[in-house]
């Protein structure tokens, strides 16, 4: 056995016999010292921890220093009684506080025991006992934490062991104070009972075996009890309030006087608040400026110092901060963060930053905010966040729009004009810049605020420049939503379904079709423009018809067949009758002959001449429908739609191409114009 360990083994022994054994009063007064000096320690200790657990022999501390406060009471009332009289400590501060009257010292030492029994030992031994309760309800919460954290690869076995180790001896702690807080409860009750035995039984055994008066006794019991009382009562309250202390600290990197100074005075603005009021209260009350004066002075100066070192901190974070970048530039790991492309960016010169910036009225944001919701609605799909940023590689009222890092548009702006796209009849009236509609391609011009007004009522269709820019970002979304809808993306549109539609999902994935078979049909549908918020009726048909093929474009038109109202609305636009462009039995009977099935699936193989004939006919069909201003359809036998949307797919990719089976039969439908061979 250690030494150290044989001196404690001692000390608890002699705790207990100081409670039978008589105490020598030169020792009791070194006793007692010891006993003020341990509960000082104790108080630092736990001031200065930073968690609770790094003070966790509190609670056999606190019974420990209970027991040996009992002992010295004892012992000091075996003296009292018996001698009359408990040596210098108890001598001094019974006749220090007491100050010559009896009464005052009496009071004082009630104040003292009500302050600790009802004050600080009530609410130490209540947090105690919450903290214990809520620790044990926590920790099954914090084992699956751990857990999952470990399975998830962010933290090791070692790791997770320390973990676990660290709430169990929480909860222990806890536990533990919960029980240590009724000893502090029961020494302040013990502290009054022996107050009373040492005050009555002083007086009866001073004048039956001290021979002394009445008053002689009560001035000579009274003056030891009081200081008996607060010899005791002060290290007392001093080892409760470090128990306070330590179930009311919650875990921070600081100790107690350093969270003090972080939280209680990070504030220097409300000092100067504080300070004011002072000074008020000393100018308008009798209190008078000599005393709120020096307070409310070192209120501001303390205010402003905190301030100035809180501004010069700030600048050290900044540049240390800065400091930071620069080095994770230049560290070989800062390339893997530029391999990241955002999906869709939308950058402008530094001649349009107003458009972004919301205190020069910009509502750009506002904007990418509603096309977001407008593509959802209209397209079925969720557009990524759309990254803006300045660019001044740029002219300074150009923008360029990028998909996956490619530039797909580009346009400029006049902050200050308009844009006028004429009706079909120009007004000479009308003076402008001439330039070109981005999103559509159309002769414009950009007016200034005079000739706005004359141009609305020429007809011509005015927009600002904020308009213009969403539109022309609208419908780059539109034209390339396919590209912007992956696996992952698909997967976040089958989860919404599995919520309401859980059978379906499940009967579909894995065991009919994987998510990359449903996302490619799901791309085939956008590319042509086709809406894909009916997802339900979108994978109902992949479930019919999965079991019977797996090649996307026969299922994209099963697909297309199931969306036969939706698609006729979209293109019908509210009216009873569908305009088309047909194709002739000639040119569907090529096209049928030319189709090529392989192994890997089926593709059109025609000659290059009939090729030509074909872009031929329908090019001067789809001339005719133009200028008649009609929006061109081409409508087909579904069982050459898909090979004949192939052909078209490069040079007439934006007219939409329709089966007989994807129209409702209640549909008027008029051919504007036949193409054949």
């Amino acid at each position: 056995m250690k030494v150290r360990d044989l001196f404690i083994l001692v000390g608890i022994i002699g705790i207990v016999l100081m409670m039978v054994v008589p105490i020598p009063i030169p020792l009791l007064d070194v006793l007692l010292i010891i006993n003020i000096t341990l509960a000082l320690t104790i108080l630092l200790v736990a001031m200065n921890t930073k968690e609770a657990l790094q003070f966790s022999i509190f609670p056999s501390l606190l019974l420990v220093t209970t027991l040996y406060r009992l002992a010295l009471n004892i012992s000091t009332t075996r003296n009292i009684l018996s001698e009359a009289e408990a040596g210098q400590v108890v001598d001094t501060f019974g006749g220090f506080v007491a100050n010559g009257n009896i009464v005052v010292g009496f009071v004082v030492f009630l104040i003292l025991v009500i302050v600790q029994f009802i004050v600080i030992t009530k609410g130490s031994e209540r947090v105690a006992e919450v903290a214990a309760r809520f620790t044990l309800d926590a920790m099954p919460g914090k084992q699956m934490s751990i857990d999952a954290d470990l399975n998830a690869g962010l933290i090791n076995e070692t790791q997770a062991r320390e973990r676990r180790s660290k709430i169990e001896r929480e909860a222990d702690f806890y536990g533990a104070m919960d029980g240590a807080s009724k000893f502090v409860k029961g020494d302040a009750i013990a502290g009054i009972i022996i107050l009373i035995i040492n005050l009555l039984g002083g007086l009866i055994i001073g004048m039956m075996y001290h021979d002394m008066t009445l008053p002689e006794a009560a001035a000579t019991f009274s003056r030891l009890t009081i200081g008996d009382g607060l010899v005791s009562q002060i290290p007392a309250l001093l080892i409760s309030t470090s128990a306070g202390l330590i179930v009311t600290r919650a875990s921070s990197d600081g100790n107690f006087a350093s969270d003090i100074a972080g939280q209680l005075l990070n504030y220097p603005k409300l000092l100067y608040v504080v300070a004011g009021t002072i000074l008020v209260l000393g100018m308008f009350t009798p209190i008078g400026l000599g005393a709120t004066l020096p307070i409310g002075g070192l209120l501001i100066f303390a205010a402003y110092k905190m301030q100035k070192n809180m501004e010069r901190r700030q600048e050290e974070e900044q540049q240390f901060e800065e400091e930071q970048q620069i080095e994770e530039v230049r560290s070989p790991e800062s390339v893997i963060s530029l391999l990241q492309v955002d999906p869709i960016e939308f950058e402008f010169g530094y001649g349009l930053i107003p458009l972004a910036d919301t205190q020069q009225g910009g509502d750009l944001l506002d904007r990418i905010i509603l096309i977001r919701r407008q593509c959802a609605l209209e397209l079925g799909i969720v557009v990524p966040v759309i990254r803006i940023r300045d660019n001044i590689q740029l002219k300074p009222n150009e923008y360029v729009i990028k998909i996956k890092g490619n530039t797909i548009a580009r346009g400029e702006l006049l902050l200050n004009h308009y844009l006028a796209m004429s009706p079909g009849v120009e007004d000479d009236s009308v003076i402008g810049i001439e330039t070109t509609e981005p999103a559509f391609g159309l002769p414009a011009l950009w007016i200034d605020e005079e000739t706005k007004d004359r141009a609305e009522l020429s007809g011509y269709t005015v927009v600002d420049p904020p308009s213009v820019v969403a539109t022309h970002l609208t419908e780059v979304i539109k034209k390339h939503a396919f590209e912007l809808l992956g696996r992952q993306e698909t997967k976040a549109l089958i989860e919404n379904v599995r919520e309401s539609y859980p059978a379906l999902v499940e009967e579909l994935i894995p065991n009919v079709l994987s998510i990359g078979d449903i996302q490619k049909v799901l791309v085939k549908l956008l590319r042509e423009k086709i809406s894909v918020r009916d997802m339900v009726t979108i994978l109902e048909t992949l479930a019919d018809y999965g079991t019977y093929t797996k090649d996307p474009d026969v299922l994209t038109e099963y697909v297309r067949q199931a969306l036969s109202r939706q698609i006729t609305q979209q293109f019908a636009q509210g009216d009873e009758s569908l305009k088309v462009i047909t194709v002739g039995p000639a040119l569907e009977k090529k096209i049928a002959e030319s189709v090529q099935q392989t192994d890997q699936g089926s593709y059109l193989a025609l000659d290059p001449a009939s090729t030509q004939t074909i872009f031929h006919r329908l090019s001067e069909q789809v001339g005719k429908v133009v200028q008649a201003g009609q929006q061109p359809v081409i409508l087909t036998s579904p069982t050459i739609r898909m090979y004949l949307r192939q052909l078209l797919e490069r040079t007439m990719q934006d007219i939409p191409v329709l089966s007989y089976s994807e129209l409702e039969p209640s549909v008027e439908i008029q051919s504007m114009g036949v193409v054949n061979l």
